[in-house]
């Protein structure tokens, strides 16, 4: 299809999504208990993943270089790489497949989704309305498994020599085995992968507004995104007012339940494993000296619901502060200098996203540039959005989604030589 094609199809694709954005909400909090109004965010956001790059389709430019010789054209011209191979996590059932799906589609790609086994709905739905928007047979598919079966599955995506690219969001563990299996036909590679996010709280602060940024940062969906907030660095003089304050939003905000009650802000933990690392975590910080400001333990609701929690005099050596939690664990470790806090954020193997809330702009950029991470939330605590390149630095993974760079992942670079001239 020519490239107004793609982006015309990739554009009503959009609108049916819109069209049925309460469905494919219910379906993902059916999948995976994320509370009614942030999986109805999430469709917004899935959604204006294929409205960007229905518009970015039309936009691979290439270009014509001077020679040095006369009788010579150089040229640049963008190609897509081919069968794409997209493996996305439970989290984000649907803003993860299309993130990367309307990047491959927007360049020309086709692709295989196997998503998580967790929620393999989500996918399926999308693959109905990419039907229904005239996206051709075989350009968009779906391979659900079982947990059982995601290793060889995953193997194979990895190593056909069918497969040009792999796109992958999930553990740094898993991509590294990825990684592994794509290096025997050198596939391209695109790797999103666990975060560690520091949130640090200079003096300077304004307190209220660092723990509205606190409390989003973290509990969205019950701590169980890449880029939630996993340590909280708090400078000595404002340290106690922070606590007080943050433990208090989180008893009064916060609501624990069904995510079909209208009322829930945290709905269940996706398994019992999920809730388990959340206690082990408690367990060992309190064993070590850390206090629980509140939650702290398993909610009456029984099963995979988790009482938010807020933890004070948290060192580095805990393990809620070298592990990533994902859940809803907010460890709160108390700092004196600027230069202790950017040691302590940069001491993780990876680097996804970095918080701090300061109103200095000396300090600012310092911080900013310092943080060793993909993406810096400065007095913000909601850093995603469509036209923001969205990835990590160090262990965190390779290259970026969204924004005017996502379709590059996608496209091969050939160089034309055109002599005799």
């Amino acid at each position: 299809l020519s490239a107004q094609e793609r982006s015309m199809r990739l554009r009503r694709w959009y609108e049916l999504m819109m069209e049925n954005k309460d469905e494919l909400a219910r379906i993902i909090t059916a999948e995976n208990g994320k509370p009614l109004k942030e999986a109805q965010g999430e469709i917004l956001y899935s959604a204006s993943f294929l409205e960007w790059f229905a518009e970015e389709a039309r936009r691979v430019y290439g270009d014509v270089i001077p020679a040095s010789a006369n009788d010579r054209r150089i040229l640049v011209l963008k190609q897509p790489v081919g069968v794409a191979a997209i493996i996305t996590p439970w989290n984000f059932p649907s803003a993860m497949i299309t993130r990367k799906v309307g990047a491959a589609l927007a360049a020309g790609c086709t692709v295989v989704v196997k998503p998580a086994e967790d929620t393999p709905l989500s996918a399926l739905a999308l693959g109905e309305l990419a039907n229904q928007a005239g996206i051709p047979a075989g350009v968009y598919n779906v391979v659900p498994c079982s947990r059982q079966q995601t290793p060889a599955v995953g193997e194979v995506l990895c190593t056909d020599p069918l497969v040009a690219k792999i796109s992958f969001t999930g553990s740094t563990a898993t991509g590294k085995i990825l990684l592994k299996h794509a290096a025997g036909t050198v596939k391209r590679v695109s790797m999103e992968l666990g975060g560690h996010a520091p949130f640090i709280v200079f003096d300077s602060a304004n307190v209220d507004r660092a723990v509205a940024g606190a409390l989003a940062s973290k509990y969205r969906n019950s701590g169980q995104t890449c880029v939630c907030t996993n340590r909280f660095l708090v400078q000595k003089g404002i340290h106690d007012k922070f606590v007080e304050k943050f433990a208090k939003a989180i008893e009064r905000e916060l609501h624990v339940g069904s995510g079909f009650d209208a009322k829930t802000t945290q709905g269940p933990l996706i398994n019992e494993k999920a809730v388990e690392k959340v206690e082990r975590h408690i367990n060992d910080a309190v064993s070590q000296g850390a206090s629980i400001v509140t939650g702290g333990k398993r909610h009456s609701l029984g099963k995979n619901f988790f009482e938010p929690t807020l933890l004070s005099n948290v060192t580095t050596k805990m393990l809620c502060t070298q592990e990533e939690t994902f859940g809803p664990l907010a460890p709160v470790i108390k700092f004196e200098t600027e230069a202790e806090a950017i040691a302590i954020a940069n001491a993780a193997n990876v680097g996804l996203a970095g918080y701090f809330y300061s109103q200095d702009p000396a300090q600012i950029w310092r911080v900013a540039e310092q943080l060793e991470v993909g993406m810096v939330g400065v007095n913000e605590g909601i850093v995603s959005s469509v036209e923001s390149p969205f990835g990590g630095v160090k262990q965190s993974g390779l290259g970026r989604e969204g924004s005017k760079y996502g379709i590059d992942e996608y496209l091969e670079i050939k160089y034309v030589c055109f002599g005799g001239l």
